[in-house]
């Protein structure tokens, strides 16, 4: 037989030409949903200030902010020692249904942006991957995920007497705010997104968010975040009466919360949260330009601290005992108002599952799910989420850098996220038993 090199010119360039083609398939199988347009070939370069949230500067950005030049960051110290966050002797089959069809927790990282993918089942890692050349260290922009810990920490400062009400108005704590609607909107309806004022929250560049992000960025002609504040005047609703997302009532909470403690959240998440939850690494929030933590969208930590957030919140707010590696004795965080703010049963009708929304109900800064039992969510857009369901010990944790921000302008990836959860819950002996 004639070697390669004896064939003659045509049929040796189509031979080439075949193999090129058999390469770049080969290739093709293992490339990452949108690599170039998201700055592989740059090697997911990080962004500044102004480029910070486009492409191809996501990946880089969003999982390293406090590197994006022009971002001022506030850090989260670890303690001396992480919790144990073991890995399951084997890892779990995962399978999932989604439009008729079956798919591996491998089909979903093909089909969507993920950066990184994490799921525990009784405190142990049972799946972990990073995508986009990411690994464990890096910290992953949260954006809404932030307001519920912002919640959480809260909750702290109630059950410590620093808020004497729920029910107390934001003026008595905030005065920039004193004679305005939203100093007027008590700390319970903020919790609940139910102000009644008209926030726009389109993500189009021209709403209500963009101009509270712009001051909150010290961008000319801006102004302060609390001028953004005071001039939400509008009403759709009385207060309390319905859930309305907006991101300006959490930043409402943020300034109740640290004009309360009088101290800045980032001191109080590592002495309520990061510290006594056995973090295994340092997070962050940006500040804004005066100063304030973003508490609307701008906390940062590793995939594995999320999900260890996830765990506590799992454990309803008991620290794992290194010891033993299970749930202690110590009450992190006050088990009645994670209740408060995560059981459906506790909410008032118009804020349950489908009730608040066509799917999820809405307790304190935390997503409501439809299900007999209690199942919530961390939710951010671009596709930021932590899943919890304390009864079954199961979380999923997933940063992303999905295009469009909320499913209002691409739906897909939100829904075949929601057939991941549920496929989650079936794979891991989860209940997805209606109410």
């Amino acid at each position: 037989m004639a070697s390669f090199f004896d064939q003659r010119p045509r049929a040796r360039c189509l031979q080439i030409a075949l193999m090129v083609l058999a390469a770049w398939a080969s290739a093709s199988l293992h490339a990452e949903p949108d690599e170039q347009l998201l700055g592989k070939a740059q090697g997911y370069p990080l962004g500044n200030s102004g480029t910070w949230y486009s492409n191809p500067y996501r990946v880089g950005s969003w999982s390293a902010m406090d590197k994006v030049h022009g971002v001022q960051v506030r850090a989260v110290a670890r303690p001396a020692e992480a919790s144990p966050l073991p890995r399951a002797a084997s890892p779990a089959s995962i399978a999932y249904r989604y439009k008729g069809t079956g798919y591996a927790l491998t089909d979903f990282l093909d089909h969507q942006r993920t950066t990184g993918l994490l799921v525990l089942k009784n405190g142990e890692i049972v799946a972990e991957h990073y995508r986009y050349g990411r690994k464990d260290d890096a910290r992953f922009l949260s954006f809404s995920m932030a307001k519920s810990v912002t919640s959480l920490l809260l909750g702290k400062a109630l059950s410590l007497g620093m808020i004497a009400s729920l029910d107390d108005p934001a003026e008595k704590y905030v005065k920039e705010l004193a004679g305005t609607p939203y100093g007027a909107t008590t700390v319970r309806q903020l919790l609940r997104m139910s102000s009644g004022l008209t926030f726009t929250e389109r993500y189009d560049g021209k709403d209500d968010i963009a101009r509270l992000s712009r001051a909150s960025a010290g961008a000319a002609g801006a102004g302060k975040p609390v001028d953004v504040l005071r001039s939400i005047t509008d009403r759709h609703s009385a207060a309390g009466e319905k859930f309305v997302y907006a991101s300006a009532e959490t930043d409402v909470l943020g300034r109740v919360l640290t004009a309360a403690a009088g101290k800045n959240m980032a001191e109080l998440t590592t002495e309520w949260l990061w510290q006594p939850m056995g973090a295994e690494h340092d997070a962050f929030w940006r500040i804004s330009s005066d100063g304030q933590e973003q508490s609307f969208g701008g906390f940062n930590a590793s995939l594995r601290d999320w999900a260890r957030l996830g765990q506590l919140l799992a454990n309803d707010g008991r620290a794992i005992d290194k010891a033993t590696g299970k749930p202690g004795a110590t009450q992190v965080l006050p088990l009645d108002y994670l209740l408060d703010a995560t059981d459906p049963a506790r909410q008032p009708p118009a804020f349950k599952p489908r009730k608040a929304t066509p799917y999820f109900g809405y307790g304190y800064q935390f997503w409501l799910m439809p299900l007999r039992e209690r199942t919530f969510a961390m939710q951010g857009i671009h596709g930021q989420t932590v899943y919890v369901q304390p009864s079954t010990g199961i979380v999923m944790v997933m940063t992303s850098v999905w295009e469009q921000a909320s499913g209002k302008q691409d739906v897909q990836p939100y829904e075949e996220r929601d057939a991941l959860w549920r496929g989650v819950l079936q794979s891991l002996g989860g209940n997805l038993t209606p109410p």
